[in-house]
């Protein structure tokens, strides 16, 4: 088990994660993915920062995560702004903007759609399906294996590809001038595609003493998009482990801060369940190949 300065690897501490993060080295982790408490939300479950107060709130945490992430790491922000009185609030824009200043890059945006998001009705707007996951590097060349996300490319290319006309033999350019073209027949052959940038997992229905827990999916599809096996993973706002699940699933190293004691029990509770079934596997294989 390695050590990144004070801190051990594969743990959960319970320590505020801007103490946390002060404890570890400059450039010494590989992906940073996480989903802070939200503005104002579920105060009944956990601690909510005010609106007004969220981009402060969050610049001095940037900043360390920007000090601890390798040239070549990610990190990957969970969020999405809420409505209040009626309309949208703004503090996620303008924290990406705040975050350039920091001298982050916003490389990207991906969306996280809630597929099984329950039914409502508002005056003014319809139920939120998706959630913001803001990709952000400290250089424009990072670490990323895109074919570790690869998807089928599905039935329809059975009758896509079966005529292929002139143009679907030649790389054809947008009518637009975008600058953008294809060449269909590249594809044809090919039982997987790289994915879009929607991400189509469902919200967690089970119990997991956890109002606003991300799914196991999410985690690990970044996880396997931007590290390799032995990696380290750190989410400062662990909760009940879930990034930490996915990372040890995934054979990479963890470590994280939760000031919850309730929700930093149940994760190191789930993730000794894990290693021990894993431990107990690996000793039925061994003895059936003795």
């Amino acid at each position: 088990m390695g050590k990144l300065s004070e801190l051990q690897l594969d743990r959960i501490y319970p320590q505020d994660c801007l103490h946390m993060l002060k404890k570890l080295k400059k450039n010494s982790i590989d992906l940073i993915i996480t989903s802070p408490p939200y503005a104002n939300n579920r105060k009944k479950t956990y601690d909510g920062v005010p609106i007004e107060e969220y981009i402060q709130w969050f610049l001095p945490i940037s900043l360390e995560i920007k000090r601890v992430l390798k040239p070549q790491g990610s990190f990957v922000l969970n969020i999405k702004e809420r409505a209040h009185n009626g309309e949208r609030r703004t503090y996620v824009l303008e924290l990406i903007l705040e975050m350039k200043k920091q001298g982050w890059l916003w490389t990207e945006e991906y969306i996280w759609h809630k597929k099984n998001s329950f039914p409502g009705k508002w005056p003014n707007r319809f139920r939120d399906a998706w959630e913001r996951c803001l990709h952000f590097n400290k250089q424009t060349k990072f670490k990323m294996y895109q074919d570790a996300v690869m998807v089928p490319i599905g039935d329809w290319t059975k009758q896509r590809f079966k005529n292929l006309s002139k143009t679907d033999k030649r790389r054809d350019y947008s009518k637009v001038k975008s600058g953008f073209g294809k060449n269909v027949s590249n594809w044809v052959d090919r039982d997987k595609v790289y994915p879009t940038n929607v991400l189509h997992f469902p919200t967690v229905c089970s119990n997991v003493n956890h109002s606003a827990a991300f799914p196991i999916e999410l985690p690990s599809w970044f996880i396997k998009l931007f590290t390799k096996k032995g990696d380290v993973v750190l989410d400062p706002f662990m909760g009940v482990g879930t990034t930490a699940l996915a990372a040890k699933e995934l054979k990479r190293h963890f470590i994280g801060a939760e000031i919850n004691q309730k929700y930093r029990k149940h994760a190191i509770k789930v993730i000794k369940e894990i290693v021990s079934r894993k431990t107990k596997d690996a000793s039925k294989k061994n003895k059936y190949h003795r």
